[in-house]
């Protein structure tokens, strides 16, 4: 079936199409009975009014964009919350893309929130992107980078320490007595991760105690699941007596892989702290310790960068906000 246009809702009215437009976009210039006669036949058609177009035609869309590292991880569905609900304040909407670690995903999200027109794109980041943005912000797209700190770049951002959440992971391992840690998480090209890593490795260093790293794929609970189960495996003598995940879903599948299949006792035998505190840390079977990011500020933080710099026609000088992570003890990391 073909889409109904406006002219046919004209048609059927007995009106002309700038008054369709009047009732649709200034209804207070009609009369009652052609905004009746209109409103029955939008009715009975079954019209609904094209945005895009409309949006298109004004130069200014309604929209804008966020692109995340990875949609099914709780810490950025809370960072999208943030972004949803300043949106919604304005009555305006985001629209989600989800990277999943590709570039060429990314890159796939930034081409096609171009064609759509967005006010502006919220990123976090796979690698430096800079001179995509500014191809982005010449055709009057501006962006801000969301959970990466960008010091000295020509794109606002607002992001957490993760260095200092990193020192405080490890210090706060090494100040329950442990001294053999050991880092999981991965890739390591992701800045978030190898920022912890750095945080952690000062802290230890600092004490004189050993780090062991131990990369992973991706930041996953299966992936965690694995390392635990190969840890587990281990003579008691050569395991970690601490382990620093890079995000708590890693963490979540430390815990399974440890003590649910392999019977390691967490913390007695394993102490296990994570990153990013999401809802469900407090749930698991051993309530999980956790450095904490404010998710949802992070993501109205962007948002509210975003608008501001949509609202005008030379690019404001960037803003570069950085919150302070918290750190959230739990059972995982009683003192041994």
């Amino acid at each position: 079936m073909s889409s109904v246009s406006v002219r046919d809702v004209a048609a059927l009215a007995g009106v002309s199409v700038g008054t369709v437009s009047n009732v649709l976009n200034r209804p207070d210039k009609v009369s009652e009975q052609a905004l009746a006669r209109v409103h029955d036949a939008i009715d009975r058609l079954g019209f609904v009014r094209n945005d895009a177009a409309r949006q298109l035609r004004a130069g200014r869309s309604l929209n804008f964009g966020l692109i995340v590292l990875d949609a099914g991880n709780p810490f950025f569905s809370d960072l999208a919350r943030g972004a949803e609900d300043r949106a919604a304040d304005d009555g305006l909407s985001v629209l989600l893309g989800n990277s999943g670690g590709d570039r060429t995903r990314e890159s796939g999200y930034l081409d096609l929130f171009e064609k759509q027109r967005v006010s502006g794109v919220l990123l976090s980041p796979l690698g430096d992107s800079v001179a995509r943005l500014r191809q982005l912000r010449e055709r009057g797209i501006p962006s801000v980078l969301v959970d990466r700190a960008a010091p000295g770049s020509p794109f606002s951002s607002v992001s957490v320490d993760d260095v200092s959440g990193g020192r405080i992971a490890a210090g706060h391992l090494l100040d329950t007595g442990r001294r053999r840690l050991a880092f999981v998480g991965g890739p390591h090209s992701i800045r978030q991760v190898s920022d912890r890593l750095s945080g952690a490795r000062e802290a230890v260093a600092a004490a004189g105690a050993t780090l062991e790293v131990i990369p992973t794929a991706a930041l996953t609970v299966l992936e965690g699941r694995a390392v635990g189960e190969a840890l587990a495996g281990r003579p008691e003598a050569s395991r970690p007596d601490a382990v620093f995940c890079a995000n708590d879903l890693v963490a979540v599948g430390m815990l399974q892989g440890l003590g649910i299949l392999q019977g390691v006792r967490v913390p007695a035998d394993i102490a296990i702290i994570g990153y990013d505190d999401i809802a469900f840390a407090q749930s698991t079977v051993v309530p999980l310790s956790s450095v904490r990011q404010p998710a949802r500020l992070i993501g109205r933080t962007g948002l509210e960068i975003l608008l501001a710099e949509s609202s005008v026609e030379a690019p404001l000088e960037p803003r570069h906000v950085v919150y302070q992570p918290e750190l959230v003890v739990r059972a995982s990391t009683v003192p041994a």
